[in-house]
């Protein structure tokens, strides 16, 4: 047996402490604003979480100071004597004293720690709060094969030894036995799951449920009923399985209920969960929380006596059992009611786990932020071991209440502006000033709103008042695919867009902003010829391309040197005038990149002195229908008969040979006889 609880379950022969009280449970239903404000918090981060979950208080009525006073009695509640002495009574003559083997008495504090319902509010120690009664639709085979994963109990066939020492091998697993026990005894198979789990651990093997114990062989005790403590060797066991044998003097009326003798295992696992709920969940100690600390009873008697378990961590450690169980079987959302206790003068602030030494952490009531580019993690105590309460982000004002000293990794502890206490990494807080940023704004050095790809600018950044001005802040990009910002306010275009630059201060929530649109610098600009040949009162389109491809602004601007030789508009259309030459000027409107060229209008050919073939259709000085097939020069030259010499270029002004291909964008030229130029056409 995993020697982690131990149990005072006859009740017949135990001692009772009486202590009157007055109970009052509020009705299922009732919400977070019934609990007092220091629950609040924990609750509506869990609500918000997991919507269907329902949380009742159960006003006690009792105070807090009588209640610890009750429980902190000599042998009430243990602790391994392995644990640190903050978790145990060190009084004279008390200290060490083993109780049950390897278990010792614990100390107040453990008592005020793990009674406290506040340090439990999380979605992992909660579940020690939550109803065990039996619901049909959150029992599943499939649930509790999932809580009995890791152990032999898994997807395992039953087998056990009789009395008589025989083997009988059954047709059920143990997940089907904890299933009709729960269905009979009206008590969560969950619970039952984790509860022979948290009992006996994960092997056959224990003594509990071996059945060779000698004396008691072929009785089996799951949840080690009637285990009282004992100083002696397996003395709890044996008194468990004495209990699982005869029931330690019940009457036959008491032993018929629980099914006694647990000469089976399922009588054992049956019984056992009837002896579970009749003597507790049914009474009105419906939570492992109540179980353990006796602090109500349905129907009003005496309290603190009627304990299931010894050690005073069982229901921190069964919690997570259970919890681990719901996520498993993906049922952690489902309709979950939750009873937790409420006592009068509780104290302000939750009593912290004897695991955090006070000597580590000094008073403190400084106002901190998280230093965070996300999220803060806020934990039930100063390490990631503990579990996590909620998350902030960096416009969150936390209270440190007290500033961690210890070795090694500090932690601070602080207070949420909704009342949460939890505990944070120190080197993630940063104090907020005496005197905070109160404005910000923001412009670019040139007081402009562009910036150019590629290029970089200062941001001028203005903050009010003058006494924070050297408070830290943040830069921000929206879109660093448009525009980058580094931690000095240096802004990159990196590609054409809009974008929004947020500077903002690190104490608080306060920023400024400011749109930009970064644009594309015109580089050059490209002609698709420098020299051109136009007939007289002929037109002609200039092709021209503005560099880079995504330029924003690619707009050219046209000027004739000699309008009277040649003419252009605004689109690049050319007319010639008159015969003669002149040049073009092409200029980019964006950084004003220049184009020549050259225009010579020459006299039109008369009609004989060119005949091209019928195939092809010219229009002023473009030629088109040509056969891509027959694109050679020499093919060319075969299209037109003229008096004059043909010379073709390609596009790039290079003369090609008559065994060369030209293409879209050659120039064909009609030569006279001193090499002057009669005519020039483009193909197309």
């Amino acid at each position: 047996m995993k020697t982690s609880k131990k149990y005072l379950l006859l009740v017949a022969i135990l001692a009772v402490v009486t202590v009157a009280s007055i109970y009052y449970v509020a009705e299922a239903g009732s919400n977070i604003d019934s609990f007092p404000e220091s629950y609040q918090p924990y609750l509506e981060e869990l609500k918000k979480k997991y919507p269907n979950w329902n949380f009742v208080p159960l006003n006690t009525n009792l105070d807090w100071n009588t209640v610890i006073d009750a429980e902190n009695k000599f042998g009430k509640n243990l602790v391994p004597k392995s644990y640190s002495d903050a978790w145990k009574n060190t009084t004279p003559g008390e200290y060490n004293v083993e109780v049950d083997a390897g278990w010792v008495d614990c100390s107040r504090r453990a008592i005020e720690y793990t009674m406290d319902p506040r340090n439990f509010l999380n979605e992992v120690r909660i579940f020690q709060f939550e109803g065990l009664s039996y619901e049909e639709n959150t029992n599943s085979l499939e649930g509790i094969e999932k809580i009995l994963y890791g152990t032999e109990f898994y997807n395992r066939i039953v087998e056990y030894k009789t009395t008589a020492g025989n083997t009988v091998t059954m047709s059920s697993k143990y997940s089907d036995l904890i299933a009709t026990a729960g269905k009979e005894s009206k008590v969560s198979s969950y619970h039952l799951a984790s509860r022979i789990k948290q009992e006996v651990g994960p092997f056959l093997s224990h003594s509990s449920i071996s059945g060779i114990v000698p004396g008691f062989e072929g009785y089996y005790n799951f949840y080690n009923i009637g285990a009282t403590s004992s100083a002696k060797p397996m003395g709890a066991i044996k008194n468990g399985l004495q209990y699982a044998k005869d029931g330690k003097g019940a009457s036959n009326e008491t032993k018929t209920k629980y099914r006694i003798p647990w000469n089976t295992k399922e009588k054992a696992i049956t019984g056992g969960g009837i002896f579970i709920g009749s003597s507790y969940i049914h009474l009105g100690q419906d939570t492992i929380y109540l179980q353990k600390f006796h602090v109500y009873d349905k129907k009003g008697g005496e309290l603190f006596w009627h304990q299931y378990m010894t050690n005073v961590l069982a229901p921190y450690s069964e919690s997570k059992l259970i919890y681990n169980g719901y996520v498993n079987t993906g049922i952690l959302n489902s309709h979950l009611t939750f009873l937790i206790p409420v006592y009068n003068n509780m104290p302000a602030i939750p009593v912290s786990s004897p695991n955090i030494k006070e000597d580590d952490f000094t008073e403190d009531n400084t106002k901190v932020y998280a230093d965070v580019t996300s999220k803060l993690n806020i934990r039930t105590g100063p390490s990631t071991s503990y579990e996590l309460l909620t998350t902030v982000d960096r416009n969150v004002v936390m209270t440190r209440i007290a500033k961690g000293k210890q070795a090694g990794e500090l932690w601070d502890k602080v207070q949420l502006p909704n009342g949460m206490i939890g505990y944070a990494f120190q080197s993630y807080l940063k104090e907020v000033p005496e005197k905070q940023i109160e404005k910000i704004t923001v412009s670019l050095e040139d007081d402009s709103n562009t910036i150019a790809k590629g290029e970089t600018k200062k941001l001028n950044v203005t903050i009010l008042p003058e006494e924070a001005k050297t408070h830290e802040v943040k830069y921000i990009s929206s879109d660093s695919s448009v525009a980058t910002v580094d931690s000095s306010g240096n802004v990159l275009g990196v590609q054409s867009g809009e974008v929004t630059i947020t500077v903002k201060a690190k104490e608080n929530s306060v920023s400024g902003t400011i749109k930009l649109k970064v644009y594309t610098k015109v580089t050059g600009i490209t002609v698709a010829t420098k020299e051109i040949y136009v007939t007289e009162g002929s037109n002609y389109l200039l092709q021209a391309s503005v560099l880079p491809e995504d330029a924003d602004n690619k707009g050219i601007t046209y000027l004739s040197q000699n309008p009277e030789i040649a003419t252009i508009d605004e689109k690049g259309q050319l007319t010639a005038v008159k015969q003669g030459t002149t040049k073009i000027i092409l200029t980019t409107q964006d950084q004003a990149k220049t184009a020549e060229v050259t225009v010579t209008v020459v006299a039109p050919l008369k009609p004989e002195e060119v005949i091209f073939d019928n195939s092809l259709l010219v229009e002023k000085n473009i030629i088109t229908g040509w056969d891509i097939t027959q694109m050679k020069v020499e093919n060319i030259k075969q299209k037109i008969t003229t008096p004059y010499t043909i010379k073709v270029y390609h596009a790039n002004g290079t003369e090609l040979k008559d065994t060369e291909q030209a293409g879209t964008g050659s120039v064909i030229q009609l030569l006279g006889e001193n090499g002057e130029i009669k005519m020039e056409y483009q193909i197309d």
